[in-house]
């Protein structure tokens, strides 16, 4: 994990911060996103139909479930000392490039884009890929913002 502090993150920018552990995707994992969703469709909940329908053999986690770990992921990538609160800011671009088979493992790789001065705290832009285990295509690129305060 790196540490960096509130003062030297603008140094950063452009810089891959690191790669997070690999995460177990679960069926319990995707059974209970979809119950918090209310996104019950097959190819995420049914083992039986998806591996006769589906090329992967298995369910699929939804893209969102996906998109949902940046937090957790991004959180054994780096830490920011001298902050004192952080918050979700939004995404400017979200694209789920390959399917997470249930079993699968997943990473994230993180990349500073920006830090800029915001609501009185920094806002800074990243780029989180989510690799998939043995696959060359990562399941997810997502750019993410977030402010954080001293």
């Amino acid at each position: 994990m790196k540490t960096v502090s509130y003062n030297d993150l603008e140094s950063l920018v452009g810089q891959e911060v690191g790669v997070s552990d690999w995460v177990t995707i679960e069926q319990d994992r995707i059974n209970k996103f979809a119950d918090a969703t209310g996104d019950h469709q097959w190819i995420h909940i049914d083992p039986k139909r998806a591996a006769k329908e589906l090329p992967t053999g298995t369910t699929i986690a939804h893209g969102f479930l996906t998109l949902s770990l940046l937090p957790m992921l991004g959180a054994q990538i780096m830490r920011i000392d001298g902050v004192s609160r952080g918050i979700n800011y939004g995404c400017n671009r979200v694209r789920f490039t390959n399917m997470v088979p249930t079993g699968s493992r997943v990473r994230g790789r993180q990349k500073v884009l920006s830090v800029e001065p915001k609501a009185g705290g920094k806002q800074m832009i990243t780029e989180m890929t989510i690799e998939i285990e043995g696959q060359d295509r990562p399941a997810c690129v997502a750019e993410s913002l977030s402010i954080v305060y001293a």
